[in-house]
């Protein structure tokens, strides 16, 4: 019995999926109105969302979604963020991660805009932007090089992205007679 006591996760139970579940699933995907991208990924009972204007961010975003929520489940988990603490994207433009002490206050990374003045953005909506850094944009142009599947690759460049977890009711009935 002692040893049961001592697994590494023994007092961080839950139903919740790990989110490297979610990253060997293949999502669903539909292009909304607005021509943005929407990642639906499925581990039954639970789905995360995730949007932007490619296929491959929308994958981002809900992978990113699946994280946070994964996190509320489990509070010692730490979040993977999907960018380096500074990176130059695609564009040319200069991203920068903040301050642990002013990311709440602030956003997450800070930048240039177009008019030459600082910005602050969060993690969620650099994502929503699909944005990337330098290198995995270019290895993205390439066929066959980026992390996205084959129908993934077929997307246009301009993206939107925000994400959003769906765990409904039903879910947590499910996951609670489990």
């Amino acid at each position: 019995m002692p040893d049961q006591l001592n697994t590494p996760d023994q007092n961080d139970r839950s139903a919740y999926p790990h989110p490297n579940d979610f990253a060997v699933m293949r999502p669903e995907y539909h292009q909304q109105d607005d021509g943005f991208w929407q990642a639906t990924i499925n581990v039954s009972p639970f789905r995360v969302k995730g949007e932007s204007a490619s296929k491959p961010g929308a994958r981002r975003a809900a992978l990113y979604e699946a994280e946070k929520t994964y996190r509320n489940y489990h509070p010692s988990h730490s979040i993977n963020n999907p960018f380096p603490e500074e990176f130059t994207d695609g564009e040319g433009m200069e991203w920068k991660r903040t301050s642990p002490q002013r990311r709440g206050e602030l956003g997450d990374y800070i930048f240039e805009d177009d008019y030459g003045e600082q910005d602050y953005v969060d993690i969620e909506t650099m994502l929503m932007w699909d944005v990337r850094p330098a290198a995995a944009a270019e290895a993205a142009s390439e066929p066959g090089t980026d992390e996205a599947t084959p129908d993934e690759e077929e997307t246009a460049s301009s993206e939107k992205a925000g994400a959003e977890v769906e765990t409904g009711a039903e879910a947590e009935a499910t996951s609670a007679a489990q």
